[in-house]
């Protein structure tokens, strides 16, 4: 089945591209959307891109960040400003895949990946789209939930607020293959502190769930509280609760489930 491929200058022309064709996928670095058309993903009959350099742009130099969607972790891991996100971006492949893949299409990344999705929701990310509807700002929990009915709708961005801290920002990614290995699972949280104690405790977690997810009992356990072991025991106990993981190659659900609470415990202790 021969593959249309339309180009277009702006994003704007391309998002309404995408809303009037239901067959239309939007092609960033291509390490969804070519693995899709080389397994013989019959659905996809034409690929929209966009030289539009709003959407490669990064923009860290206040307190909020802005990614555009087309930024690849590649660029991510040169920015000496976006440090704390080198641990994410790291994470992701390897060489070749962080050269082409890009943060919009990690959003859309199926288990076991995604990963730096996961970074970007213990952020509480905003999701910048332009679809049939015009453009919104979504956040990042709820373009998850709505993750797999968004075809016909461009992401052109993402943004959230710069940790107040470097020890703000925790980050960790569980694989049997590293570093470019699926994961077993991702973990990462977002402590920020006030007068000692935690205050707006955000914890994602990746392979969870059919998408991210945050740990949201997880959280209730660590606000307000300050970050001793009593307080992490709690959270690593609460982990699991509202959880969903599937099995795959790399782990069962039933594993999944029996470490996060490790995991997490060793992520808030700061343990390697």
């Amino acid at each position: 089945m021969p593959v249309t491929v339309k180009t277009f200058t702006s994003s704007h022309d391309a998002a309404a591209a995408l809303s009037s064709d239901r067959s239309a996928r939007y092609l960033g670095g291509g390490t969804l959307v070519m693995r899709a058309l080389n397994e013989g993903d019959i659905s996809i009959s034409t690929i929209v891109r966009a030289s539009d350099h709003a959407m490669t742009r990064i923009d860290a130099s206040g307190s909020r960040i802005t990614l555009g969607a087309g930024v690849t972790f590649a660029r991510i891991l040169a920015e000496r400003d976006l440090a704390f996100l080198h641990g994410p971006a790291r994470s992701i492949g390897g060489p070749a895949v962080r050269n082409m893949g890009t943060v919009g299409g990690n959003l859309f990344a199926p288990v076991p990946y995604g990963d730096f999705t996961v970074a970007m929701l213990a952020l509480d990310a905003m999701v910048s789209v332009q679809g049939g509807l015009g453009g919104r700002e979504i956040p990042i929990d709820e373009f998850l939930q709505s993750r797999d009915r968004q075809t016909g709708t461009l992401v052109l961005a993402i943004s959230f607020a710069k940790p107040g801290s470097t020890d703000a920002f925790r980050y960790r990614k569980i694989a049997r293959i590293k570093p470019k290995g699926g994961a077993v699972i991702t973990l990462a949280a977002h402590l920020p502190l006030n007068g000692g104690r935690i205050v707006g405790a955000r914890v994602a977690l990746g392979s969870m769930a059919p998408t991210p997810i945050r740990a949201r009992a997880a959280e209730r356990a660590l606000e307000g509280r300050a970050l001793d072991t009593s307080t992490i025991s709690a959270a690593a106990a609460a982990a699991v609760e509202g959880t969903s993981p599937g099995d795959n190659a790399l782990a069962s659900a039933w594993y999944r489930r029996e470490i996060v609470g490790v995991h997490l415990k060793r992520l808030l202790s700061g343990q390697e």
